[in-house]
Order: C-alpha cells, then sequence, then structure tokens
C-alpha cells in the first residue's frame, strides 16, 4: 500500500523527545515524525471501526489534525496508548455522528411504490453504544467520572485527580476498576 510506509524502524528518536521539541517549538516536522511511526496503526484501527478504506484514509489525516493542537494541551506519558485511544474515540464519535445523519425522508411517491424493498441496516455500532452508555450509568461515581474524563474526555490522570479531587492513585484505581466494571456490564447486556 503506497499510503502508508512503515518506517518505525527508520526513527530512533524518542517519543518523548519528539513531544517535547514539538511543544516547545510548534514544529510540525518533530510532530509529523512521532505520528509517521504510528500512522499505520491508526490507519489499522479506522479500517477496523470503518470498514472502507478510503474513510480510513481520511480519519488518518483528520487525527494528525486534532494532534496539533492536543498534543499541545495533554501530558502525555505514552504516546502509543494515548494515541490509539484518540484514534479509537474519533472513530467512535465518527460512527456516532454519521448514524445519527441516517434519517432519510420518506415521501408519498416512495411509499407508494409497490416495489418498495425494506433495507437491512446494521445497528450492531449503535447498540453497543447505547449498551455502553446505559453501563457507564450503573457505575459508582468515581468510576463514572474517571472513565468519562480519562476515555471520552482524554485527559491524563494527573488531570482527572485535578478535576475530580481524587488522589492520584485512586484516580488510577477507580479507571482501572471501572473499565473491568464497563466491560463485565457490556458483555451481559450484549449477551442477552
Amino acid at each position: 500500500m503506497k499510503f502508508i510506509k512503515n518506517t518505525a524502524g527508520n526513527h530512533q528518536q524518542d517519543d518523548a523527545k519528539l513531544i517535547a521539541e514539538y511543544k516547545n517549538s510548534g514544529d510540525l516536522d518533530s510532530l509529523g515524525t512521532l505520528y509517521n511511526k504510528y500512522m499505520h496503526l491508526v490507519f489499522g484501527v479506522c479500517l477496523n471501526y470503518f470498514k472502507d478504506e478510503e474513510q480510513s484514509k481520511d480519519a488518518v489525516m483528520q487525527i494528525f489534525e486534532e494532534l496539533v493542537t492536543k498534543l499541545k494541551i495533554h501530558e502525555v506519558q505514552n504516546f502509543k496508548s494515548w494515541l490509539h485511544v484518540l484514534t479509537r474515540n474519533h472513530c467512535l464519535m465518527a460512527l456516532r455522528k454519521s448514524a445519527k445523519q441516517n434519517n432519510v425522508s420518506i415521501d408519498d411517491t416512495f411509499v407508494e411504490n409497490t416495489e418498495f424493498v425494506h433495507l437491512d441496516i446494521d445497528n450492531t455500532k449503535e447498540t453497543q453504544l447505547t449498551i455502553m452508555e446505559k453501563c457507564m450509568e450503573t457505575l459508582p461515581e468515581e468510576q463514572r467520572k474517571s472513565l468519562d474524563l480519562f476515555y471520552l474526555q482524554e485527559k491524563c490522570y494527573k488531570e482527572v485527580a485535578d478535576i475530580t479531587g481524587y488522589e492520584m492513585l485512586k484516580v488510577k484505581s477507580y479507571i482501572q476498576n471501572g473499565k473491568r466494571n464497563l466491560k463485565i456490564c457490556i458483555e451481559k447486556n450484549s449477551s442477552e
């Protein structure tokens, strides 16, 4: 595939150094070098969600544009993991947005058509999102707040601790336990 080359082996520079260079200078070359190391992974995650190569390529570029601003305001300890969460959230939000825009207005002539064909529309992802939202509501408040800030609002542990007033170790515990409880709830409700 000409669009993406895995050049991770060519870049010996440390992620933290590239992040620091970008934050200090705003130099997009540093950010580009960093992003290029993981672009193939971003594309893979997008392709997994969208099942469409062109839409996934567009998402890879949109995520880079998000990085330009988000990396400056977030304290990132593990860039690869943080980028994965950012990518997953981008894909989920895009899918949710497209699901809301798929409302079709039907005029009278269309309904009167004798050759009307029922479309079998896959609502699996929307169903999964609905289950996840319901499961989030069942979590204890500390876990729900911590998960929301960490995954959906993309805050780091320190920011979550500052916003909520919870101790850093408690935040990590709430996120870990909340993630486990959320997974159990989702699996239980998905099998029903």
